[in-house]
């Protein structure tokens, strides 16, 4: 199948990335009212855990099954921060939280079979911090996305989203990553309308959204590194592949306000790609337990990475640098990098 690259960013195959790093342009570090508030260079230091500043968040796509493959999953995330000593900080939960009917909306048993107890906070004592997917908008028969909005308003439950889309800081005290949570459903994505079960966000609040985060990526970054995330990916080697509508409205100020990571699901697997001269590394972690997706872009025309596989991803930040880790149900890194402060990626 065809290679689906933006015709003004060069691919970026897995043996051309391993003999070289990138950065973005010093101009651009200059220039950027974000990226002149990003500060340091890169470090030797390949286990940048070990630092007392470190802080540790995981990240988990397409997860709510209900079934064995999201208890394998689950089980996975706990014994890898178990055996590691990682104290998670916390868990974005990125979209698909939730498959098949919630006839019970916030009340519903799911909540403590599929998440409290399935992601116990005696192991994650922590945020989640959840956008939806898909299947969130889903009329099973009523959507449970506004549920998903409900249930964060309980008291005690570690469920995060104050609204359809907000900015976090992490961790709370002395912050090291802004996050910017965003809503991928798009009036004119490939998930819309089919047979008249799913709906999505209306052109009005596309445009609210659109402007809101020009508004945030405009403001003075007060963290090291700035991370949006989104269920849907603005490029994959998946079976959903590019998607137009966010190469149009996201792609560009991404790439304006150098965002470091941009982290996805919705495809069924775990990737990396790079694009040569872009600041943003783009980020898939979708194997949180639904079926797997074929790749249809191997990673050696465009990546360094993308794999047919169950897993989640594990991410450290320090005030200069952040390692990124695809980690498979064994508990294995199968695929890990760095990124500084000025967007050097070095792969582990």
């Amino acid at each position: 199948m065809a290679v689906r690259d933006h015709p003004d960013i060069p691919a970026v195959s897995r043996r051309r990335f391993l003999k070289q790093t990138f950065a973005f342009s010093a101009l651009a570090a200059v220039t950027s009212p974000l990226l002149r508030c990003g500060s340091g260079s890169h470090t030797e230091d390949q286990h940048p855990g070990n630092d007392a500043e470190a802080a540790d968040f995981l990240v988990i796509g397409d997860w709510g099954t209900g079934d064995d493959n999201q208890a394998l999953v689950a089980t996975a995330m706990q014994r890898y921060v178990t055996q590691q000593n990682i104290t998670t900080g916390a868990m974005l939960m990125i979209g698909d939280n939730f498959y098949t009917p919630m006839d019970d909306g916030a009340n519903d048993r799911r909540w403590q079979t599929q998440f409290e107890q399935m992601y116990p906070a005696g192991v994650f004592n922590c945020p989640a911090y959840a956008i939806p997917g898909n299947h969130d908008y889903e009329y099973l028969p009523i959507p449970k996305y506004p549920a998903e909005l409900e249930y964060a308003q309980k008291a005690g439950t570690r469920w995060t989203m104050p609204s359809q889309w907000y900015r976090a800081t992490f961790p709370t005290a002395k912050p090291l990553v802004t996050f910017l949570a965003l809503d991928s459903n798009m009036p004119f994505g490939n998930d819309v309308t089919r047979k008249g079960t799913f709906y999505c966000m209306t052109e009005q609040q596309r445009l609210d959204q659109l402007a809101w985060l020009k508004d945030e990526l405009a403001k003075p970054l007060t963290t090291p590194f700035l991370v949006a995330f989104g269920h849907h990916p603005i490029y994959s080697n998946g079976m959903y592949g590019d998607s137009p509508i966010l190469m149009q409205d996201w792609d560009p100020l991404l790439r304006s306000f150098g965002v470091h990571v941009y982290l996805c699901g919705h495809d069924h697997d775990l990737q990396h790609l790079e694009f040569a001269g872009h600041p943003t590394s783009f980020v898939l972690s979708g194997g949180g337990g639904a079926p797997l997706y074929r790749i249809l872009t191997d990673e050696s025309v465009r990546g360094p990475y993308a794999v047919q596989i169950n897993g989640f991803s594990h991410v450290t930040v320090t005030p200069s640098l952040m390692t990124l880790r695809h980690v498979d149900l064994n508990g294995n890194v199968v695929h890990a990098f760095t990124k500084t402060t000025d967007h050097k990626v070095t792969i582990l």
